[in-house]
């Protein structure tokens, strides 16, 4: 069995191995290093890094989260390349991305699966270790006949017996969810890395909060929401969870929410429809849901905590309405970048 390729990090001088199948961004936060990144998957660009010495191997070149600038400078995507032999690198790095739980590979089966909604399906996981994770965090799957992992988000919280669970919407031409939707069968083994993701539940902030989920977003809010119960953080405190659908036939969460003890008290859901005429009748919130926040939040949106993903459309509306309509702190708005 070959050495693994040993990664210098330039700047703080750290020095870790890159072991087989892992990518430079994968090994880095193994050897809890902060590299800065968000999607995992190339998408986003948080990853970016030069190559100062040695040979990579690019998974995959055309990545949307790389500029025809970037290229031309030579710059590359952690996430999508992997160390031929020793290298060093220049990379951002920050506090904050140092993992307060470190990714690990091991096997899963799948042993569940439940219809949420006509395009989105829960996907229970266990695992063959631990199910160790943070509110709001994602882990990447290993799935049959794809040569990349998948990022997904997940719905439960960190538990005891081993169990992942994936809410994951059907995606025209998604070579991911295909394989999740009609070939991977109940008994089936995949691989999973995690967790991944640094949009987690902060249970030390004490302000209310805001969840805004979008598709199939709803899982890693549900995970927030479910986390800020088990953490006690809602004694006190009210979470407001804002639900944005196309159609009525999208709208969902409400019934994970109500199992929860503080639902109606503490937990306020607040599902908001684009197309109210499109396949049924609709007689709640329409238009979209970041505008709707400014309606309903009692207070102006400085005072809160504010937890989002969704489609890259309202994640940056929303971005843009916070950060610069109501200037909102960037530490009180969390959310990872997906694409």
């Amino acid at each position: 069995m070959s050495n693994p390729a040993s990664i210098t990090l330039l700047k703080d001088g750290g020095v870790f191995p890159q072991q087989a199948g892992d990518t430079i961004l994968r090994a880095a936060l193994r050897a809890g290093k902060g590299l800065t990144y968000e999607c995992n998957s190339g998408g986003c660009g948080g990853c970016k890094f030069d190559l100062i010495e040695g040979a990579v191997e690019e998974l995959w070149p055309e990545a949307p989260g790389l500029t025809e600038r970037d290229r031309r400078r030579g710059r590359r995507l952690a996430c999508q390349c992997r160390a031929v032999g020793d290298v060093a690198i220049a990379a951002a790095t920050a506090p904050e991305y140092v993992p307060h739980i470190a990714p690990k590979r091991q096997q899963a089966r799948l042993a569940q699966v439940r219809e949420i909604t006509h395009d989105i399906r829960e996907f229970r996981f266990v695992a063959s270790e631990d199910a160790d994770f943070l509110p709001g965090q994602y882990a990447m799957l290993d799935l049959p006949g794809l040569a990349s992992s998948r990022p997904y988000s997940l719905a439960n919280t960190a538990n005891g017996r081993r169990e992942w669970h994936f809410q994951i919407r059907r995606v025209q031409h998604g070579q991911g969810s295909h394989v999740l939707f009609d070939r991977l069968a109940v008994g089936n083994e995949i691989g999973l890395d995690g967790p991944y993701g640094t949009a987690h539940l902060r249970p030390e902030a004490p302000r209310d909060l805001v969840c805004v989920a979008g598709g199939s977003g709803l899982a890693p809010m549900i995970s927030v929401a479910r986390g800020a119960d088990e953490a006690g953080m809602l004694e006190g405190r009210r979470l407001h969870f804002f639900y944005g659908a196309r159609t009525p036939r999208d709208v969902c969460g409400e019934d994970m929410l109500r199992q929860l003890p503080g639902f109606g008290s503490a937990i306020e859901f607040i599902p908001v429809v684009s197309l109210p005429h499109d396949g049924g009748d609709w007689t709640g919130r329409t238009g979209y849901v970041h505008d709707e926040l400014i309606r309903v939040l009692p207070r102006p949106l400085a005072d809160y905590e504010f937890y989002f993903a969704g489609p890259p459309p309202m994640t940056q509306a929303l971005q843009e309405l916070l950060m610069l309509g109501h200037k909102v702190p960037f530490g009180q708005i969390h959310f990872d970048r997906f694409f």
